[in-house]
């Protein structure tokens, strides 16, 4: 069986059927017995045949043995740890995966249509069936000695995301998994260098990442976007030190592959690293001035995640932008405006109209077509709504739960801008595997006709969602 189809195997054909279970009324010292036996490191326990919880021989030892606690005297229910995690058989070899990965553990239980015990699956038992591993691609990065090691590992990034795609995995969890790994192989890089460049490094700072990359909405074209913020207090050799790490972070993670950013959205450059009160300046200067300028750097700004050092400065930054936006601002009107700058191709009688440009005859730039203005706009949204963390998928949850969207619109929403990524993702994986450099641009004629009707709904949805911004913001006004 090709590695391919793998992941679109059910469960049931590859858990593992030889469970070790035990009640939960039986005592810790009668579990440790059975793992002891059985050397094994885990027990379910189950109340008949449906499984309730879960002990490890960690739990053992921190929960009993570091605690002083007589094992006699214990029951495995006091101690579990519940309630379990669990997959269908029916489900597919991904669904484990994704949900192993998701709640960082290390096995998973299976169970039949009846909730019944069925087997368990673990992170070994997948990695045995597939080379294209998350949990491997994790481990190895964290292990990487070298940069020419994370070189190798950013390249197979792009390959396992490349392996993914068309796979049935939710886009959403794709570009996530994107975002994860790049986090990965980002601290990983940071502490190499830290160890043998930069050991007298301040703690006071933090590297965040911008845009996309803090959203964790990546794909496979993405470049840097990112920034330093330092305490204020720092001595002026501890402000050198940090500009000497971020020159040669930035250097790094370009020769490991990572594209530089065109418009110089980077640490290294002085204008992207300040302390917290600079970048409160900064802040209120593009606030205060909705240019075109201060509107596409404070868009960046606002979905800054820390990935490495002191969170707090994060924190603070987004309590301020709070601050600002609970007291009403036109800045997200001029925000707004600027998002119903990007309209949807569609044609006078709702057909999607194609470039007609030599290079691009036949495209549709998928990103400025849809997938800005969704981004984008919610994310003004939700700076409105104090809503200040998250991605596109989360930000409009939370608008639901504020009552600024209605349940219907978000959902439609939702599954538009998840084809639209879905595409852009899967026209990348086309262009890269026939040697070309991955675009934004999808060619109508390569989508079939139930693809082109779904892109065309979507695209509708943008406008009602244009349409949405342009009466909530009070666009008319800037006129």
């Amino acid at each position: 069986m090709s590695e391919d189809n793998i992941l679109f195997q059910q469960i049931k054909k590859y858990c593992r059927r030889d469970v070790a279970t035990c009640d939960p009324g039986d005592s810790a010292l009668k579990v440790a017995q059975i793992m002891r036996d059985l050397r094994i490191s885990s027990v379910i326990i189950c109340e008949g045949n449906e499984p309730t919880g879960i002990l490890t021989d960690r739990d053992l030892r921190n929960k009993v043995v570091a605690q002083a606690i007589d094992p006699r005297t214990i029951t495995a229910r006091e101690i579990m740890n519940a309630p379990l995690l669990t997959v269908s058989e029916n489900d597919f070899i991904f669904e484990a995966l994704y949900r192993i990965s998701k709640n960082n553990i290390h096995r998973i239980c299976v169970v039949d249509q009846d909730n019944r015990l069925s087997g368990i699956i673990t992170v070994t038992d997948i990695m045995r069936l597939q080379t294209h591993s998350p949990q491997k691609l994790v481990r190895d990065i964290d292990q990487a000695a070298t940069l020419e090691e994370l070189k190798l590992y950013h390249n197979q990034i792009q390959d396992l995301v490349i392996h993914l795609v068309g796979t049935g995995v939710p886009p959403r969890e794709l570009v996530r998994m994107i975002a994860l790994l790049n986090d990965q192989l980002l601290l990983r890089l940071i502490e190499l260098l830290r160890a043998r460049q930069f050991r007298d490094l301040t703690d006071k700072f933090a590297f965040i990442v911008l845009g996309s990359e803090g959203r964790r909405e990546q794909t496979l074209t993405t470049d840097q976007d990112n920034a330093i913020v330092y305490a204020d207090d720092l001595s002026e050799e501890d402000i050198a030190g940090i500009e000497a790490f971020s020159e040669v972070l930035i250097d790094s993670l370009i020769e490991i592959g990572v594209p530089p950013c065109p418009g110089g959205i980077m640490a290294k450059n002085a204008f992207w690293r300040r302390s917290f009160s600079g970048w409160c300046d900064a802040l209120d200067d593009w606030l205060s001035a909705p240019l075109p300028d201060n509107i596409l750097n404070s868009g960046m700004f606002f979905d800054l995640r820390t990935v490495y050092g002191d969170r707090s400065l994060e924190k603070a930054l987004k309590q301020r932008l709070a601050e600002h936006f609970s007291k009403g601002s036109m800045f997200l009107t001029h925000s707004a405006a600027n998002v119903n700058r990007f309209k949807p191709p569609l044609g006078l009688f709702g057909g999607i109209k194609a470039e007609h440009g030599e290079e691009h005859k036949g495209q549709v730039e998928i990103k400025k077509a849809g997938i800005f203005a969704i981004t984008e706009g919610v994310k003004a949204l939700a700076m409105e709504a104090g809503i200040m963390n998250g991605g596109t998928r989360e930000r409009i949850q939370s608008l639901v739960d504020k009552g600024v969207l209605k349940r219907k619109f978000a959902d439609d929403l939702d599954a538009s801008y998840n084809f639209l990524v879905y595409l852009r993702l899967r026209c990348q994986v086309n262009e890269i595997r026939a040697g070309r450099e991955p675009s934004n641009y999808i060619t109508l004629s390569k989508l079939n006709h139930m693809e082109k009707g779904r892109l065309k709904l979507s695209f509708e949805e943008v406008n009602e969602f244009h349409e949405f911004l342009r009466v909530h913001f009070r666009v008319h006004l800037l006129r």
